[in-house]
């Protein structure tokens, strides 16, 4: 089992001003791995990503005025390595499996590309989503960086 090095949790509402904010933190705490600017600029951007989609999508059904929360949990592992949890407890997600297909989008405006899991993926070395309608969605990203 891999030593944790360093922790942290953060819960922002789900607003779009919190996407940037969700990425400066990410940067700040992973600065310790002291990762390359690709390893950092991947990591920013599937948070960024993940913390999107929670903002579009998981408290799409509140009522006016109303704001959900996302959650951030991070870890860094020795030697190099971090984990990133995205949660909510908004809507869920009906069929993860078909959610995480390319170009599958809820949007019945058409605004949305269904890109999403694809990006955090493209950027991560593994992917793990749970959700339960209802209920939230968890998705946990882990990237190991170069020795």
């Amino acid at each position: 089992m891999k030593r944790i090095i360093n922790e942290m949790k953060l819960r922002l509402p789900a607003v779009s001003v919190n996407e940037a904010v969700s990425r400066s933190v990410i940067s700040a705490f992973m600065a310790e791995l002291n990762p390359t600017v690709e390893e950092l600029g991947d990591i920013r951007c599937a948070v960024s990503e993940a913390v999107t989609n929670c903002i579009v999508h998981a408290y799409r059904d509140l009522p006016e005025g109303k704001v959900g929360y996302i959650y951030i949990s991070a870890r860094l592992y020795e030697p190099r390595e971090i984990s990133v949890e995205i949660s909510d407890n908004g809507c869920g997600i009906e069929d993860v499996e078909q959610a995480r297909r390319p170009a599958f989008t809820t949007d019945s405006l058409g605004e949305r590309c269904g890109m999403g899991f694809l990006v955090m993926e493209s950027f991560t070395d593994s992917l793990k989503v749970k959700s339960t309608p209802g209920k939230g969605t968890s998705v946990l990203m882990r990237k190991n960086l170069k020795p």
